[in-house]
């Protein structure tokens, strides 16, 4: 029977009632499971601190190292009684934390840290999480085991900080490592290159790591624990009662998570959509019945009666404008900028053209860098180069979208009601997306807006 992989992340780990409802969750599968966990809450941003002052005091390899330890043992003093099991787990916590001590006390002396390095400190949070829980379990009974990606051979294409994990050459080592009888715990966040160097599968990437595992090992499917009740409507800090989505398909939650929703990694669908493997998301503060998932993503296309499932936003981009009177019919313009944003590793989230103006949707923090590079280029059609900052994007994401009239309509109509002003929008790019750019000040308003547009008649439950 294939096995379950179950990821938990750092918002499943923040006090000793979290670890308790963990420890529950495991045992209300009653079978092996793999699982794959994140770093404690906020250790991550620890490390990255820690990374950058290390190059300049000697004393904070010993105070991170501290920190870290005495973080594990208070949590380990409120759930083992045992001082013996306890003293056993931080030996082995002990371990890694030398090995870390080493690695950025080398960063002081040099006062600097390559990129290899960098990912593999930054490993270490997940690392050290991994060997604390599997620690909890066993002492609850649970036998259980640490698998190290290293040692079950999960295999990436090397390239650090962002990372994608090579299936052709992981598969077979990973499925073989993670049979038997036992719970496996897997840290996630981070894979092997070829010659052996830790690389990161980018910044919250458990969740793709823990897919990526889930299809290796031809999983029944990835279930993930998060503290909010799966996908909704809209963001429940801006909205009024939004509803629950019970099915996504896996576009959809690709979408919506690439367009701001907190629920999964962009790319965590990426390993699963071929071997249809689904995603189950459960509320770890709910009721912890794990046949009973708050929303699953699978191939299972469904078009709900408001034809847009969610509505979601991103502060996260700008906008790079390049303006001349001929700029968008000139021939390659769009090439000699494309090509010297991909020399400087700079992602273009998309393209907007006109006669006068060339738009390029640029992550917030590449902006700066981005129009330094273009400002380089030899571009005589161009009269000026502009930074466009304090945007919101807003997407309203659903199977149908582009096969029904009248969705962009509703949507500019419901901003027009509010005296809402649209900077730039994008429809057809994608068949389920329909997004537009509007004033970071108008974010909170816009989304309330379409949201009541689509949604102030509820379906019926089972619907969406």
């Amino acid at each position: 029977m294939p096995k379950t992989v179950v990821k938990f992340g750092g918002s499943n780990l923040k006090c000793k009632e979290d670890i308790s409802r963990v420890i529950q969750v495991v045992k209300n599968y009653k079978q092996p499971v793999v699982i794959v966990v994140s770093a404690f809450f906020g250790v991550t941003n620890y490390l990255i601190e820690s990374l950058e002052k290390a190059r300049h005091d000697e004393q904070v390899a010993k105070k991170t190292t501290n920190y870290l330890f005495n973080l594990k043992k208070e949590t380990l003093e409120l759930h083992i009684q045992d001082s013996d099991v306890r003293n056993n787990i931080l030996s082995d916590i002990s371990i890694l934390l030398d090995e870390l001590e080493k690695y950025l006390h080398g960063i002081y002396l040099t006062g600097d840290a390559s990129p290899a390095l960098e990912d593999h400190v930054l490993a270490f949070g997940e690392r050290i999480s991994a060997v604390f829980l599997n620690g909890i379990l066993n002492n609850e009974g649970i036998d259980a085991k640490v698998a190290f990606p290293e040692e079950i051979g999960l295999i990436t294409d090397g390239e650090f900080g962002d990372a994608s994990v090579d299936f052709v050459k992981s598969i077979n080592k990973v499925r073989e490592a993670l049979t038997g009888e036992l719970v496996n715990v897997v840290p996630g966040f981070y894979g092997l290159s070829s010659d052996g160097k830790t690389t990161l599968l980018g910044r919250g990437g458990s969740d793709y790591s823990a897919a990526a595992i889930a299809r290796c090992i031809g999983a029944s499917s990835l279930d993930i624990w998060k503290d909010v009740n799966g996908f909704l409507s809209a963001d429940p800090g801006i909205v009024d009662n939004p509803v629950q989505i019970q099915k996504l398909t896996y576009d959809e939650a690709a979408e919506l998570a690439y367009f701001g929703a907190k629920i999964l990694h962009p790319r965590t669908v990426e390993p699963l959509c071929d071997p249809h493997i689904p995603i189950r998301i459960f509320n770890i503060y709910g009721v912890l019945n794990v046949q009973e998932p708050l929303t699953v993503v699978s191939a299972e296309k469904i078009v709900t009666k408001c034809i847009v499932k969610s509505v979601t936003y991103s502060d996260d981009f700008g906008i790079l404008k390049l303006k001349g009177s001929g700029v968008g019919a000139k021939p390659g313009i769009l090439a000699k900028v494309t090509t010297a944003l991909l020399m400087a590793g700079i992602n273009i989230s998309s393209v907007l053209t006109s006669q006068t103006s060339i738009n390029f949707l640029i992550s917030r923090k590449d902006l700066s860098t981005a129009y330094s590079v273009v400002s380089a280029i030899d571009l005589p059609v161009v009269g000026r180069l502009q930074v466009v900052e304090n945007i919101t994007v807003i997407a309203a994401v659903g199977n149908g979208i582009a096969e029904n009239f009248g969705i962009a309509a509703r949507i500019f109509s419901s901003l027009a009601k509010h005296e809402i002003n649209v900077l730039m929008s994008c429809s057809g790019a994608s068949l389920i997306v329909s997004y537009i750019l509007v004033g970071i000040n108008d974010r909170t308003q816009a989304v309330k807006a379409i949201h009541r547009e689509f949604f102030e008649t509820i379906p019926a439950a089972g619907e969406l």
